[in-house]
């Protein structure tokens, strides 16, 4: 099965990168680029950690860690910066309503996780990446 999906994301990629990046041009100043590419870097470090916590069984932690990094517990966290450096106003309403979808969907997970259901929180684990995906395939910033 793993191969099998790894082979579909490799030919879905390449045809990805021959076709035309039909995704809409968010423009924003580069400080505030750099300030949403820190922290989707910083947003898959978490990921890799809280599937590694589920995988060794320790939901409470990986619930803790989803909430702290990405939940609505995370929100915000740009707001003391100047305003060019801030990713949130230079984005269209609908990309900074994924954006918010997506906290909320961590805040949901890290219930869940909490609840000690590992068939739960496994289920959960995609709720995890679906704004994450939903974004990255509506926009992108250069």
């Amino acid at each position: 099965m793993k191969t099998y999906l790894f082979g579909a994301l490799a030919v879905l990629a390449g045809t990805l990168q021959a076709a035309e990046d039909t995704r809409q041009l968010v423009p924003m100043p580069a400080a505030a680029a750099a300030t949403l590419g820190a922290e989707m870097r910083a947003s898959l470090l978490a990921l890799n950690e809280i599937l590694g916590l589920v995988a060794a069984g320790k939901l409470k932690e990986a619930g803790e860690l989803a909430e702290k990094e990405l939940g609505i517990s995370a929100m915000g966290k740009h707001r003391s910066l100047p305003f060019d450096a801030r990713p949130g106003p230079h984005m269209p309403p609908a990309m900074h309503a994924i954006g918010i979808d997506g906290h909320r969907a961590a805040s949901e997970f890290a219930r869940t996780a909490a609840s000690g259901d590992r068939e739960k929180t496994l289920a959960a684990l995609p709720s995890l990446t679906t704004a994450c995906v939903g974004c990255h395939y509506a926009y992108r910033i250069r």
